[in-house]
């Protein structure tokens, strides 16, 4: 990177960083926050500690995901070295926008002899994994809440606007798969390679069911970890309403508008929240808990770090660069 370039990068850093401090301090006026803060004060640490383990838990299996989907793909490692692995990513995650570039260094150490296009393959395709599970637990729980009395009465535009990121998904998917069928350039070639890669990592029989398995749970941890975070500030939040809501909070954390999510998350739970019986502050206390927690879960990749190897190119693959 230039000297110009790093320096850019700072500067994106640092109005991110502003961007969720300022968000935070917007919604921290618009709500009680003697009131938050008492709240936060007085959160049940049984709950508190159910919701660390719950997402600790999380990491483990996704780490026995990410180890699966590699293996299909012809890529070889340990359990501790997949363990160890996630939580580092997860550390570089929670200090840096988007949630997306320690998984890339995830990918970059992990390409042992397969090279960084397998490994980059194994960690597209496990994250992705995670995220339909999470959308697919959000529609089925939304769709029970719709046929079956739960005291919820979801507004038009929030259906609306989940009906329209359906749409959108499948028709980016149309797309992608209409790109790769019919292009002969490098994102054709990418997109078929991806296409295969998929199909070897998630649809043999062998791995269907372990796969579905391993994403539901990573999923359950994580509207689990938030439900008790709820709890914890005294919220009797119903898990089949939290299936439904919290994949909706947790959405946001994937723009690159700030930090790890912060002020994102919270903006939505506080939009959100009172439509399940909850007050805008109680919104801004349990989406603050669960970050909390979330970071205090993935301090063990501080550990990781310093022991982490350097990573090693594949055989050939230097060669390849340079083609």
């Amino acid at each position: 990177m230039t000297p110009q370039g790093f320096e850019f990068s700072k500067l994106i850093r640092l109005l991110q960083i502003l961007f969720a401090v300022a968000l935070l301090v917007l919604l921290w006026r618009l709500v009680e926050g003697e009131q938050a803060l008492k709240l936060l004060g007085s959160a049940n640490p049984i709950w508190i500690i159910a919701a660390f383990l719950t997402i600790s838990l999380q990491t483990v299996l996704s780490a026995v995901r990410w180890r699966l989907t590699a293996g299909q793909l012809g890529l070889a490692m340990s359990f501790g070295t997949a363990l160890r692995e996630y939580y580092l990513a997860q550390i570089v995650n929670q200090a840096l926008p988007g949630g997306i570039l320690g998984d890339a260094g995830r990918a970059l150490r992990s390409r042992g002899t397969a090279g960084l296009l397998t490994s980059g393959q194994a960690v597209l395709l496990e994250r992705s994994a995670g995220q339909v599970a999470l959308f697919v637990l959000m529609l089925g729980a939304l769709l029970v809440t719709l046929l079956i009395p739960s005291g919820v009465t979801w507004p038009a535009w929030l259906l609306l606007t989940i009906a329209l990121l359906v749409i959108g998904f499948f028709a980016i998917t149309a797309l992608l798969l209409l790109i790769a069928r019919n292009s002969s350039g490098k994102s054709g070639r990418f997109l078929r390679g991806l296409a295969l890669a998929s199909r070897s990592a998630f649809f043999p029989s062998s791995v269907f069911w372990k796969q579905s398995l391993l994403s539901l749970g990573t999923a359950v941890c994580n509207v689990a970890g938030f439900t008790f975070a709820a709890w914890a500030i005294g919220f009797q939040l119903s898990f089949l309403i939290a299936l439904a809501l919290v994949p909706m909070i947790l959405t946001a954390m994937l723009l690159p508008l700030t930090i790890s999510g912060w002020g994102l998350r919270e903006a939505v739970a506080v939009a959100l929240f009172p439509l399940v019986g909850a007050t805008a502050t109680q919104g801004l206390v349990v989406s603050v808990t669960f970050g909390l927690i979330c970071l205090l879960a993935a301090l063990p990749g501080l550990a990781f770090a310093r022991s982490s190897p350097k990573p090693k190119p594949a055989a050939g693959e230097d060669a390849e660069s340079a083609s």
